[in-house]
Formats: structure tokens, sequence, C-alpha cells
């Protein structure tokens, strides 16, 4: 007899039992479609890429969590820790197969070896969203529409926080600290996490008293849009192309949705970690739950895909990525997850024999878009209870009891949660289910 080896899984990664996977699945089919909604197309990378390209620009602490090894032919290979590098790839790679601009989204896992919390895992799934090959702002803010549709189809009341990497940039410059940007970036980035105190302190130690208090006072700018950006604008030592930019990306939020209808807020805090990012940056918080982080985030980069190109062309590209297991737990907290079985329904196996009459009475079901599958316990009332008890046990909403002549005879509709029972017709009973939904 073979030794026994203990069943666990590694922390950070998880199984799905059929309740939770589908409820993610439905999720993210709705996501797919908004996406699809807007003319983006779907494409797929593999998860393992050779390390040099993952490494390229991830930049930051993600170099430090990137599972990274090599494979039985000595190669340097590594998890793909998001989806916008590999994406870059694929972009140089079959640059003269794409028409640009391209619009295309990925739904996927990826890898980082980070410490675990609430909403964070090692293993995860992206839904990244990405329009590459156009430098205009309209592109920036269809981005930012775009994160507004899928939260409202999901159902979800957010609020979507902008800024522009490269007027930061310029700011820096303008108080002379411009060489240390990367790193004041990422001291910034973890102003949420960290606090104000011990932000004070890491960029103290990086740039000096003053300029450490006047970087407070840029990402600490408040008031509406219009206010905030011309302060820090201000700051930044006057108008310019990117302050220009942020200015026409506001113009098309209130041409499109009006003073009322806009979620967006200029806040000069947000820079996002990563070292691509170029321009426009955005984070998405929940009004119910702003603690557990932003739950969709983004931006643009110009420069990305130069690196796989031996002409150094560049691209420019903007795009946002949804963090699915975080917006899960977010409303797994709040108790607004989806009914994973929504509207489903079975047919209890009365005569065994009939099997395939229950099989063509499933189908006028599944014709309507409702879920059905056909119950295999039969032996009478005892069994009929089993069967009530199976469908409650997997979330099933409805048991339809055929008669003697399934496809003619009318049908005893059992609600589960209720326990009514209701004689029906084959088509009363379809629309008595999907009236419910």
């Amino acid at each position: 007899m073979a030794a026994y080896i203990e069943p666990r899984v590694l922390k950070g990664f998880r199984d799905f039992l059929p309740q939770a996977e589908t409820v993610r699945r439905a999720l993210t089919e709705k996501i797919e479609k908004t996406f699809r909604s807007f003319g983006y197309v779907p494409i797929d990378t593999p998860a393992l890429e050779y390390a040099d390209i993952l490494l390229g620009k991830g930049g930051g602490e993600t170099e430090k969590q990137i599972y990274r090894f090599k494979d039985n032919g000595d190669r340097d290979v590594a998890l793909r820790f998001d989806l916008t590098v590999p994406f870059a790839r694929f972009t140089a790679l079959h640059r003269g197969e794409l028409a640009f601009p391209f619009k295309r989204y990925h739904i996927g896992k990826v890898w980082r070896g980070e410490n675990t919390q609430r909403g964070r895992y090692r293993e995860f799934l992206q839904c990244d969203v990405d329009i590459i090959g156009n430098e205009s702002p309209a592109a920036d803010f269809e981005i930012l529409l775009l994160i507004r549709s899928v939260m409202r189809n999901l159902g979800i009341d957010v609020n979507i926080h902008v800024n522009h990497r490269g007027l930061f940039n310029r700011f820096l410059s303008h108080i002379n600290i411009k060489e240390k940007s990367a790193d004041v970036l990422r001291a910034v980035d973890k102003l949420a996490k960290v606090g104000a105190d011990e932000t004070l302190k890491s960029l103290t130690e990086l740039a000096g008293g003053e300029n450490a208090k006047k970087i407070l006072e840029y990402i600490g700018a408040k008031g509406g849009f219009r206010e905030t950006l011309d302060r820090i604008t201000e700051l930044a030592g006057g108008p310019c192309e990117e302050s220009e930019r942020l200015s026409s990306v506001r113009q098309y939020m209130l041409d499109a949705l009006g003073e009322d209808g806009e979620p967006f807020i200029l806040d000069p805090s947000i820079t996002r970690g990563l070292d691509y990012y170029t321009g426009i940056v955005f984070e998405t918080f929940l009004n119910e739950l702003p603690d557990i982080g932003s739950v969709c985030s983004g931006g643009r980069y110009d420069n990305l895909c130069g690196l796989y190109s031996k002409d150094k062309t560049a691209i420019s590209g903007v795009g946002t990525s949804v963090g699915l297991d975080r917006l899960i737990a977010a409303l797994e907290s709040l108790g607004r997850l989806p009914d994973a079985n929504s509207g489903s329904a079975a047919i209890a196996c009365v005569n065994i024999e009939k099997s395939g009459e229950y099989q063509a009475l499933a189908l006028k079901f599944r014709q309507a878009e409702i879920p059905c599958e056909v119950f295999f316990e039969h032996g009478g009332e005892k069994h009929l209870v089993k069967q009530f008890v199976l469908a409650e046990k997997r979330g099933i909403h409805y048991v339809i009891i055929p008669g003697e002549n399934p496809l003619s005879d009318t049908v005893t509709l059992r609600n589960i949660a209720t326990r009514n029972n209701s004689e029906l017709s084959v088509e009363q009973a379809v629309k008595t289910i999907l009236s419910q939904n």
C-alpha cells in the first residue's frame, strides 16, 4: 500500500468549492460582458515566461515577490506577476498581426509571493483591459468610463481616484529631486498602508525635511477636481502638458456624465507602485468599504512595449485591472455576494425508466435560459424527500416534479426555500421561475 500523503494547500493558494467558484464565474462573466460591450477582444498568454521578460520593467516590491526558478532545461523562468508585462511582450512579438489601436482584455491567474491578508493572495485572478497604440486623453477617459461601467453592472458604488505620474514627476523636478523619483513614488504609494508619519519619515530620509514637507503638501491637496488640479499645477511650476491632459479628461467626464454622474476624484497621493506607469494613474475604492483597498487599478504606460522591440519603438498604452479576489472579499464582508444558483431548477426522478423524457423536459427550461439538471434518485415518496434535501444542499431553488407523462402533464413546481408546491403547466413553471430572477 502506498504511503499516506497529507492533502494540503500552499499558503496563499486556495481550492474553490462549487458555490464559491460559481460566484466567481458569475462575476467574471459580467465583467467580460462589459469589456466586450466596449469593443475589446480577448487574448491569452502563457503563465510561464522567461525571467528577463518579466523583470524588464516590473520594479519595486514586485521583483522580490516573483516566483522564479530554473526549469528542467536549465532555463531561467518565472510565473507572471501581472498581465500587463506579458501583454507588452505579446504586442512586440505580434505587432505585424495587430490592428492599432488594439483594444484587448485578458482574464487569467497571476502569482506574487507577498504576505497574505484579507483579499490578498499569492495566486489570484486579474481581469485586465487595455488600449494600446493610441496616445489620446480620450483613450484614458474610455478606460475610466469602462471601470465605472464594470462596477455599476456589478451593482457596486465606487469612487475612482485619478492622478498623473508625469505631473508628479514634473513637481519633483521643480523641487530639484527628480533623480529620486522612483524611490519617492514608492514611498508615497505606501501612504495608505503606513500612514502620514511613517511616510514623512521615509521621505525625509530620501529628500530632506523641507522637500518631504513639500511632497506631503502636494499629495495632500484637497478639494474638487478643478480646485485640486489648479493647486498641484501651481506646485509643479505652472500649466504644462500633463495638467492639460487631466483638464481634458475632466471635460470628457462632464460631457459624458454631467456634474452629478461622475465618481472621479483627483487624488495627488495616487502614484501606483510599478515603474512602467508614465502618465495618468487611477485606483478604485468601494464607498461602503474603502479600507479594503483598491479593487481596480491601472494607468498609462508609454514606453513598456519598447523594451521588447529592437528599434525601441514606444507604443503608448493605457489600461486597468480588476482585482477580482479582493472584490469578492469586499462583497462577502458587505453581504452582497450574488446568488450562485439564482433561478436554478432540477427535474425530480419519479420513475428511472422515464429519464429520457425527463431530459427532454429539462431542455424546455434550458431553452428559456434556466439552468436545469435531472436527478437520478427514484423510488417513491421517501426518495422524493431525498431529492428535495439534495437540491437544498446544492443551492437549487426549484424542483420540478413531473407527472406520468412528463412532456404533456402539468408539473408540480416546488420552491425549495418556502417549501410551497404549485400545480402548473410547463410554460407557467418557466414563467414563474423567470419572474423570480
